[in-house]
């Protein structure tokens, strides 16, 4: 986009074309030698505007290049023969990309790209992309909590860009625009804005600290500052500019020759070398510019508050870097899977339910056993509890992730055979009702169901709303009292909690099933905090009912009542 900016604004150079013109070539090979990306460098509409730009600027190179060995009438033949050309091969090449692209359903953009371009797109189509909290557009709040004070200079910065506007700062005030646009989209694009505003608060306070200090300076002189210039010295700085041009003036330029006409000398005038009118002009812009020099009045504020200005900066900047320590160690430096709360006594309490969880699944389970969980909790399953997972963060298999999501939004006896289709032994679920977790896996439930829903038609998100309200107490929907998610998080919830009416702190309100059994699953472990809720499935001798139960009953007093003989250890000596 700069590069197009510059050559639109005239602003081509050979520094432009070396700063662009390798970086897409090398830059374009060297991702397509990452193994993920591939041939999607080249083959992807994200990457199409480079390559166009890169067209633009050669074509444009070519142009200077003619227009310095042509003469202006040649030039302009070559021209219209290279526009004609140019726009044939441009349009050829247009109609070639569009048929590429048309063939695509998303018209060849991947879809956090069309979450860019469209805000609306991955909530509409690609609900896995929406799902992710850092794929959600960020509040005002969080703009204060990341950047501060840099909020406030980026508008100043932005306005010194401007004075004067060169290749450097057009490029800052470009990056600067088009990073807070795709900020305000997504909140993980604030590692993006982060250096534009950096870059733009510190030309803003280097202009700001540059005014403050001249005037201090400036004030120190008072020769300069309160002397009034006389006539005298514009007239000593006139002449200087009169002598000055006078000794540019060659030394034979007003020498005499001598021309013989019959029987006579006539002594005539040599011609000036430098032409008069072009002296006397030039002369006329410099004595213009020492006038410019002398009654001009350099702009000061006064010395209090030129001092109490910079003790004020220095004051603001000391500030944001309190600020900066204190929000790298308590936001940014704080492990996710340990989490930790003030205490109304000042004391800190720690919840360690997740480590709690995931080193009795390692020490618990059998190495070959597979988990089941949400994605979200996929990588930290496989890194802490060292056991294999059905979905983990690497979101690109959309079909695995659905059938993961339809399964907890079934009821529990068609979950079941979901899960033992995937050979799954454990499933676990993430519950903060008790303790006020507000991340957990009945907030994120309606994400299941969308994505669920998006390869599993039968799976229907207003099956689980009643009055298009997402409700977990008495008026919630039967669908969604008996899904999986819902009985694996309040199985034995009411025995818990103080009164026993079973109250959840995070949705402030009773549940509406408080008393029921699992059939299909049973619980193995519940962590400390009840963060961490994981079953284990039964198996299927344990589920039988009526006649299929009797018989095994009675086939099993036969068997009971045979003797059984003792069996010798064949390996004892």
């Amino acid at each position: 986009m700069h590069v197009l900016l510059c050559i639109m604004t005239g602003r081509f150079s050979s520094r432009l074309y070396i700063a662009y013109a390798p970086l897409v070539i090398l830059g374009t090979i060297l991702a397509a030698l990452v193994p993920v990306v591939g041939f999607n460098a080249v083959m992807t509409s994200e990457h199409f505007a480079s390559f166009l730009v890169f067209v633009i600027l050669h074509v444009t190179a070519l142009v200077h290049y003619i227009k310095r060995i042509l003469t202006p009438k040649t030039y302009r033949m070559a021209l219209t023969m290279v526009l004609t050309i140019g726009t044939v091969g441009a349009l050829t090449l247009v109609a070639i990309l569009v048929a590429l692209v048309a063939a695509s359903p998303t018209k060849g953009w991947s879809g956090r790209s069309l979450s860019l371009l469209d805000p609306t797109y991955a909530s509409k189509y690609i609900p896995i992309i929406a799902s992710v909290s850092e794929h959600q557009p960020p509040t005002w709040p969080s703009y204060f909590m990341d950047i501060n004070i840099l909020a406030f200079l980026i508008p100043a910065g932005i306005i010194a860009c401007f004075s004067p506007l060169s290749d450097s700062s057009s490029f800052a005030v470009l990056y600067m625009v088009t990073s807070v646009y795709f900020s305000g989209v997504m909140v993980r694009l604030m590692l993006v804005l982060a250096p534009a505003a950096c870059i733009l608060a510190g030309i803003a306070l280097s202009e700001a600290f540059g005014t403050l200090t001249y005037s201090i300076k400036y004030q120190q002189i008072p020769t300069l500052s309160n002397e009034p210039v006389s006539e005298e010295k514009t007239t000593a700085l006139k002449s200087a500019i009169d002598s000055s041009f006078k000794s540019v003036v060659p030394k034979d330029s007003n020498k005499e020759k001598t021309k013989v006409e019959g029987d006579e000398k006539v002594k005539e005038p040599v011609k000036e070398k430098t032409s008069k009118r072009i002296r006397k002009k030039e002369k006329e812009i410099a004595e213009k510019h020492v006038e410019k020099q002398v009654e001009r009045k350099p702009l000061v504020l006064p010395l209090e508050a030129s001092a109490v200005g910079i003790v004020l900066l220095i004051l603001l900047g000391s500030f944001y870097v309190i600020h900066c320590v204190w929000a790298a160690a308590e936001a940014y430096s704080a492990p996710s899977i340990v989490l930790s709360s003030q205490m109304s006594d000042g004391s800190v309490h720690v919840f360690d339910d997740f480590r709690e969880a995931y080193a009795w699944l390692r020490h618990n389970t059998d190495e070959n056993d597979k988990v089941a969980s949400w994605w979200d909790y996929g990588y930290q399953t496989t890194a802490m509890a060292n056991r294999t997972v059905i979905v983990d963060n690497n979101t690109w298999n959309n079909t695995h992730i659905a059938t993961v999501g339809m399964a907890m939004s079934s009821p529990e006896k068609e979950a079941w055979e979901i899960y033992q289709s995937l050979d799954v032994k454990y499933v676990f679920v993430i519950f903060g009702g008790l303790v006020g977790y507000p991340s957990d896996d009945i907030n994120k439930f309606l994400w299941m169901v969308r994505i669920g829903g998006g390869v599993f038609p039968h799976i229907r998100e207003p099956d689980y709303l009643r009055d298009n309200q997402y409700r977990i107490d008495s008026m919630a929907t039967p669908t969604m009292l008996n899904s999986l998610m819902y009985r694996l998080s309040y199985y034995r919830f009411a025995e818990a909690t103080m009164d026993g009416n079973g109250y959840d702190r995070v949705r402030r309100t009773e549940i509406g099933k408080k008393h029921f059994k699992l059939a299909y699953f049973e619980e193995v472990f519940t962590t400390q905090h009840w963060m961490v809720r994981i079953y284990k499935l039964k198996p299927s001798k344990n589920r039988q009912r009526g006649k299929n139960k009797r018989k095994t009953k009675a086939v099993s007093k036969k068997i009971t009542q045979k003797p059984i003989k003792s069996l010798k250890n064949p390996w004892s000596s």
